[in-house]
């Protein structure tokens, strides 16, 4: 039984819905002061705007471009107690339009960290595995840099500042310490570059190769966002389709809140679904791609039970002849072992 000691999963991480006004909005009812806030236009072909505590306000990055940070001071404006607040940029606040944001709850503007040979400013949230770094690439090989999570990372997001000609390169423990995938691309994960030093991170740092997307010679700021996996919580895993209709089921140990996927062993988008958009019984059937500024989209054929999440189609970038990375939140665990306002996860 995945026992969790988390019993309240929303007070870490969080999907809200809101609509937008072209002015000042407070958005609330997150649950929590979001360190890491990622939106997206619902009904619209705008770009993902990703936000967090340590660049600070107004600084927005895109999940499906290279291009650097925007300064926007119509943007983010700031984090709230109980969610964000917004300026009158349209594609994260155009009158009456629908948009989907996905929160996380780190330690705010982050201090000090010098577990690495590379100085880092890291937000840490240990309890639920995630944190935000902030580093200046130096172009050693081998160099490291600490993440905070007191724990070994099961998934990395990395993206330099102020560089567009760079991806967003991401680390996958199911692909191992030779192996990287593009959060910007549909690439599969053949690795051209020995991005991770063919070094697997440990529980104070990660290791990187001079390869400039992840560590510049030309002291660019990266940013960097890394996950520990928590019993009960939260899930870095992989799986193999069956191309089948009846698909696979995946196992995750608690009732999901919201999940990316990706195939690696040949092209596929990021698929990113959430339980707040709409849903039939255990069926969840929107989502977008991290990859792409194109509007939700609906489909059926996806379940979010209480243990894990199951296949009913066998598209290709889901569940085709294939194998696939996910990242998985919870809702509700299985079983908490403490504390009062966990609910015993079931399926819809």
């Amino acid at each position: 039984m995945a026992y969790s000691s988390i019993p309240k999963p929303s007070v870490y991480f969080n999907t809200k819905l809101y609509t937008g006004n072209s002015s000042t909005n407070n958005i609330t009812g997150v649950g929590f002061q979001p360190d890491w806030v990622w939106m997206k236009n619902r009904g619209a072909t705008d770009s993902h705007y990703l936000y967090d505590a340590v660049r600070g306000v107004t600084k927005s990055m895109y999940s499906n471009l290279t291009t650097t940070e925007d300064t926007k001071s119509n943007g983010l404006t700031a984090f709230g107690t109980d969610g964000f607040t917004l300026g009158n940029e349209g594609d994260i606040n155009g009158n009456g339009n629908n948009f989907v944001s996905w929160n996380w709850k780190a330690n705010g503007a982050g201090s000090a960290n010098t577990d690495g040979t590379i100085n880092s400013t890291v937000s840490v949230n240990t309890t639920a595995g995630f944190s935000i770094v902030k580093y200046v690439g130096t172009g050693a090989n081998g160099a490291t840099v600490g993440h905070g999570l007191g724990a070994v990372p099961k998934m990395i997001i990395i993206k330099t500042i102020n560089n567009s000609a760079e991806n967003w390169y991401v680390y996958h423990a199911s692909l191992g310490n030779n192996k990287d995938l593009l959060l910007n691309l549909t690439n599969d994960a053949t690795s051209t570059v020995n991005t991770w030093y063919n070094t697997t991170p440990t529980s104070t740092v990660w290791t990187m190769s001079n390869q400039s997307a992840v560590n510049s010679t030309d002291g660019n700021d990266h940013i960097a966002y890394c996950f520990a996996e928590k019993q009960g919580y939260s899930k870095f895993g992989s799986y193999a389709g069956n191309n089948n209709a009846d698909g696979t089921f995946v196992y995750t140990g608690f009732s999901p809140a919201f999940i990316i996927i990706k195939k690696y062993s040949g092209t596929g988008g990021w698929q990113l679904r959430d339980n707040k958009r709409t849903v039939y019984g255990n069926e969840t059937l929107n989502l977008n791609y991290a990859n792409s500024s194109s509007v939700e989209q609906t489909t059926d054929g996806f379940d979010f039970l209480s243990n894990g999440f199951k296949w009913r189609n066998q598209a290709s970038d889901c569940n085709g002849n294939g194998n696939y990375i996910y990242m998985a939140f919870a809702q509700n665990p299985l079983v908490a072992n403490s504390g009062t306002d966990g609910v015993p996860a079931t399926a819809r």
